[in-house]
């Protein structure tokens, strides 16, 4: 098995090469610590995602486990799939942790730190859970939004909220906010997505007061407050989608001066041909009745490969490419994925 010394590795990252570093323990191993940049592909799942999440077999693996056995098996499994430059880790994580490189606990790592980087840097408003809860009772009326995807808005969600996912929320906020002055608060489980969310709406312009609720849903529930369960007042697919014409511009604008370009199918064709990694990823939700799957992309919904990249999008050098069908969506995502470092 041809392997890579863990110093050696650490200098590819740090120069930012084009690789994958695929972490082949199970979920619960890799949620306790692994490196930054590591991406989660369980042995068990390995044949089924490997393809998804590196779609160009030329790009080379590095490919780890505790301590080698399982790697070795990954290894053979990839070049037998085809994937043409593939190591693994020399003495596997043991060894990067004994050459001090550091680690990290939790999932979607560098999603949950790029959004403390954005609330850090932009300031992005805050309301805690027991002032929100006090205002309401006083009888100040706020609209209340969900960031999640409908499924994790049913299990559990802050009374009065109504499910929007991030990227949804603005092309359909003219048709649900109607008034200028009434308070928005964006809440997601935790922290990420409703950052992203208020975020998002503060950098379009939206003249409403706009805060992210600190600490979501457990921040609710922490602070003393009853969560509702099985909620169904979800507006992503009821609420028209009808930005108009000032937003779509001001979202094109946003988008111009992170950098992202509009690219057409040829040039995707073009740079595959070339042997350059590329993701074509499409950025709308399953639920939207409108949204039958665009050839040759995989689905992404955009609230969610904003907060769990990594899921998508093992090789964070290659070329991205989402797609929608308003050129609203994609423009408002790659915005994110640019000033996250795609």
């Amino acid at each position: 098995m041809d392997t890579l010394s863990p110093r050696e590795l650490k200098v590819r990252l740090d120069a930012r090469e084009t690789l994958a570093l695929l972490d082949v323990r199970e979920p619960g191993e890799f949620g306790l610590r692994h490196p930054f940049w590591a991406v989660p592909l369980p042995y068990s799942r390995f044949e089924l995602d490997l393809p998804r999440l590196v779609p160009d077999s030329g790009v080379p693996l590095v490919i780890a486990d505790e301590g080698g056995t399982t790697a070795r098996l990954a290894v053979r499994r990839a070049r037998a799939l085809g994937y043409r430059r593939v190591f693994g880790l020399e003495g596997g994580l043991r060894a990067w942790r004994r050459a001090g490189y550091g680690e990290f606990a939790g999932v979607h790592v560098p999603s949950k730190a790029f959004g403390e980087l954005v609330e850090m840097r932009r300031h992005t408003p805050m309301i805690d859970a027991a002032e929100l809860a006090a205002r309401i009772g006083d009888g100040e009326r706020f609209h209340l939004f969900d960031a999640r995807p409908p499924a994790e808005y049913r299990r559990m969600s802050i009374p009065g909220a109504r499910c929007c996912p991030n990227v949804e929320l603005p092309v359909r906020l003219e048709s649900l906010v109607t008034d200028p002055d009434t308070p928005i608060v964006i809440n997601c489980a935790g922290r990420t997505r409703g950052i992203i969310g208020a975020q998002t709406l503060i950098e379009l312009g939206v003249p409403n007061p706009v805060y992210a609720l600190r600490n979501g849903t457990m921040g609710w529930e922490l602070a003393g407050r009853t969560r509702a369960h099985g909620a169904e007042d979800i507006v992503a697919t009821d609420a028209p989608a009808t930005p108009s014409p000032g937003l779509r511009a001001r979202i094109r604008a946003l988008a111009a001066d992170a950098g992202v370009s509009a690219v057409t199918a040829g040039d995707v064709t073009a740079w595959r041909a070339a042997g350059e990694p590329v993701y074509c990823l499409d950025v709308r939700q399953p639920g939207d009745p409108a949204a039958a799957p665009l050839p040759g992309t995989v689905r992404a919904p955009g609230v969610e490969l904003i907060q769990a990249t990594e899921a998508w999008i093992a090789v964070p050098t290659a070329r991205v490419v989402l797609a929608d069908d308003d050129g609203v969506r994609a423009p408002l995502c790659a915005y994110w994925l640019r000033l996250m470092g795609l």
